[in-house]
């Protein structure tokens, strides 16, 4: 059965949830990767960045131009990681990196939608207590990639506005309770009039 998982990427690893993703993506599901800055990597924040930098060196000796291209932000990066762990070079890998979508933040379609986490991929259960981890959107950040600060500020507006329309909503059931209990009320004390 074909299906749709929308994930929460924030408190995952990357390999892992890159690898069951993959997995999964060859069956036919399409996935996509919401908070993708949020994603981390074990080990420490030193020894990550200083691996990402010496791959942003390399390039094709006679001509730059033509690649190998590195992305600098965190949802491309990701795009990448899934990218090896398919075989995007025959019809099969290619349709089910097409399936796949990853994106910086909480984008508008999608910050009302359900999102699932997986548990097997989540670091707090499969990174053991005291380990060193890093996050991607402070690595990416520190490589090259300048959009940060405007994600954090549309995370925290959607955050507010969430707050906000919650609180309505607690406000609008109060007042709708208060009016169904005082109709019944004003019903059952009529009802009680008209008997006697």
């Amino acid at each position: 059965m074909k299906s749709c998982w929308i994930i929460n990427g924030q408190g995952h690893l990357a390999g892992r949830l890159a690898s069951l993703c993959a997995k999964e993506l060859l069956i036919g599901t399409k996935i996509i990767v919401l908070k993708c800055e949020k994603i981390e990597i074990s080990g420490k924040h030193i020894k990550n960045k200083l691996k990402f930098l010496s791959k942003s060196k390399k390039k094709m000796n006679t001509n730059p131009k033509r690649g190998p291209f590195h992305f600098h932000s965190p949802s491309q990066i990701f795009w990448k990681i899934i990218r090896g762990m398919l075989p995007h070079k025959t019809k099969r890998g290619t349709a089910a990196l097409m399936r796949f979508r990853a994106f910086d933040g909480n984008p508008s379609p999608f910050h009302h939608m359900k999102k699932f986490i997986i548990p097997s991929a989540f670091r707090i259960t499969t990174l053991s207590p005291g380990r060193k981890y890093s996050i991607l959107g402070e690595i990416s950040n520190q490589i090259g990639w300048t959009k940060k600060h405007i994600i954090e500020s549309l995370i925290w507006n959607q955050n507010v506005w969430g707050k906000l329309y919650q609180n309505y909503k607690i406000k609008s059931k109060k007042k709708n309770k208060k009016f169904y209990f005082g109709k019944i009320k004003y019903i059952w004390g009529e009802s009680r009039n008209e008997t006697n």
